[in-house]
């Protein structure tokens, strides 16, 4: 394991913000997992950050610790049964990489979650989800190290706690373990999610493969969301509020047409793009931070915007939504300061 000092982490964050790691490290082995526990007992006070594809983090200014990039690679089929195939990837596998590479082995499952930025270690930190699929839906089990104790930990699906883009990694015992790899669960008897407009137009006669189904999310991604490599941004900002019934009622008696999604535990899911797109945020700009023109959950980095900008874009966002509708939006990525 290496360690460098005061690290540009411009290429670390798909925002392109530029901040710097006081230390900085890039654990792509086993054994160099070993070695970070030791150098995090040696150095018990310094904070540290766990950093995958960057795709979900904020720097509003320089971290004063160590920042750790996950790079663990490699992927495979581990086993299968007369229903499900399992197939194990190393937690620095490139996530749409790697849903790509399942899909030309033939097995179908995660298809409505391609062109999701990040890696697979950062996939159940944050219950990724899209087009109606959720990680959860199709995921077994994760091999994670404690790093207070070195002691490697199998989660299965009950223990991480999977919630509406949470689990237990990310609200309970966040920074906690350094996720290893991650083993889904993928049905032989593929059950298709098409339900989305876009998905079941584009597909239209067609019989639903995951290849085709791939092809189709890649496509509608790309019309509506920028490439992080073009503009920088972080995906959807925020999380979809979800409110009880009776505040949804209450907000329907003012807003007719405000759109609202029943879920299973009768709360209503209510899409934060439409919340923000009634403040007329869409398109607007701020020196180089502002909020994209097709996407009105997605903040973007015109050149040069620092962490600080888009977080305050963010909190003008937040406090305008609050005011319009009394419901207080959540950013999704982690705010770094």
């Amino acid at each position: 394991m290496h360690i460098t000092e005061n690290q540009s982490l411009q290429s670390y964050n798909s925002f392109g913000v530029a901040a710097k790691a006081r230390y900085f490290t890039v654990i792509k082995y086993d054994d160099d997992v070993a070695e970070l526990v030791k150098w995090l007992k040696q150095h018990p006070l310094l904070p540290y950050l766990l950093v995958g594809g960057g795709s979900n983090l904020l720097f509003t200014k320089d971290y004063q610790g160590l920042v750790i990039h996950i790079a663990l690679t490699g992927k495979q089929v581990v086993a299968e049964d007369t229903e499900s195939t399992y197939i194990r990837a190393a937690a620095g596998e490139n996530w749409h990489g790697f849903v790509l590479w399942s899909i030309a082995q033939g097995y179908a499952g995660l298809e409505n979650l391609s062109l999701i930025p990040g890696t697979v270690g950062a996939a159940p930190v944050q219950n990724i989800g899209a087009y109606g699929v959720e990680l959860t839906d199709c995921f077994f089990q994760l091999e994670a190290v404690d790093l207070q104790t070195g002691k490697m930990r199998v989660f299965d699906h009950a223990a991480c706690e999977f919630a509406y883009r949470d689990s237990y990694f990310k609200s309970v015992a966040h920074g906690g373990y350094l996720i290893v790899s991650v083993t889904f669960r993928l049905l032989k008897k593929p059950q298709w999610k098409m339900h989305y407009a876009d998905i079941a137009r584009q597909l239209g006669n067609q019989v639903p493969t995951a290849q085709r189904i791939s092809t189709i999310v890649i496509s509608i991604r790309q019309s509506k969301l920028p490439d992080p490599a073009v503009l920088g941004n972080a995906g959807s900002f925020f999380k979809n509020p979800l409110v009880e019934k009776q505040t949804w009622l209450l907000l329907r008696a003012s807003f007719q047409d405000m759109p609202a999604y029943e879920q299973l535990d009768k709360r209503y899911k209510l899409p934060a793009a439409w919340l923000i797109d009634q403040c007329h945020w869409k398109g607007y700009q701020q020196g180089d931070a502002g909020v994209y023109a097709k996407h009105a959950l997605v903040l973007v980095n015109h050149g040069t915007a620092t962490g600080e900008e888009l977080w305050l874009l963010a909190q003008q966002i937040i406090d305008s939504v609050q005011e319009k509708f009394g419901i207080t939006l959540e950013p999704e990525p982690s705010v770094i300061n």
